[in-house]
């Protein structure tokens, strides 16, 4: 890993803005990390913690996926998703809004979710996983006047929570399994959006690489993270970033994404 994180620190030395980065290869059973206790604010990452709590809740019976809620007018919000653009009254299970606020970063579905599972469910998820420096407190695209506290995650609590699902010891097996595969949906890239495509000419032939993984992105914030699969290795990578321009920024994920397959590969 010794090369990798050289030509990591290169890269970071050039970059504009603030970064954070935590890697850690589970098959070798090293990591490297920077600035990994600097707190940034979460945009979308959060999602992933209310994703945990909510299959937590399943797993404990306290609420069933395939629940449906029905969107109403005043749950749409702006920002990212499709159900914004479709029409209230249509029903969605609490499974279907899961995804979407995985795979679409749909703002709408996760705070129809947070609603439908609570604010201290989230928060109390967040402190059994071990996520200390992390804070959840507000929903997306909606600021009430006066706040408790803002939305803040670390790349250290990060890589503990994609340690723990692909490890599967967050909540259940099943569980882990679960938000595994959803995130391997993820329709907005960023780290991997300039590796080779995955591209097999032969019906059921494993890809070279997959990346289960989410985004965030408000102005000035450009995160991106997940668990990289290659054949048999598994590498579980955060990078979080602020004050940089988003074209800069993703030029810099796409730089360190090379980086990792190459290690990888």
């Amino acid at each position: 890993m010794e090369n990798l994180t050289i030509k990591l620190e290169r890269i970071i030395e050039n970059a504009e803005g603030n970064w954070a980065i935590a890697i850690e290869d589970l098959n070798e059973k090293k990591s490297w990390h920077m600035n990994a206790h600097k707190t940034f604010f979460a945009a979308s990452i959060i999602k992933l913690p209310i994703l945990a709590t909510a299959f937590k809740m399943a797993d404990r019976g306290l609420l069933k996926l395939s629940d449906t809620l029905e969107v109403k007018r005043e749950d749409i919000v702006g920002g990212a998703g499709v159900i914004q653009h479709l029409s209230p009254g249509i029903k969605l299970s609490l499974f279907d809004l899961m995804m979407l606020m995985i795979i679409q970063s749909d703002n709408t579905a996760t705070n129809m979710i947070i609603d439908e599972i609570g604010v201290k469910e989230i928060q109390d998820t967040m402190v059994e996983i071990g996520m200390k420096n992390s804070t959840f407190y507000n929903k997306l695209m909606t600021v009430p006047v006066k706040i408790e506290g803002r939305n803040i995650i670390t790349a250290h609590d990060v890589s503990l929570f994609l340690k723990k699902i692909a490890t599967g010891i967050l909540s259940s097996y099943y569980a882990c399994e679960q938000m595994i595969n959803i995130m391997k949906r993820q329709q907005l890239h960023y780290l991997t959006s300039t590796l080779p495509k995955n591209e097999e000419p032969f019906i059921g032939v494993q890809p070279e690489w997959v990346f289960a993984s989410k985004t965030g992105s408000v102005t000035g914030v450009k995160h991106d993270v997940g668990i990289l699969y290659m054949g048999e290795r598994v590498v579980t990578v955060t990078i979080l970033s602020e004050e940089c321009h988003q074209d800069s920024a993703l030029r810099v994920l796409n730089e360190i994404g090379k980086e990792l397959y190459l290690y990888m590969k």
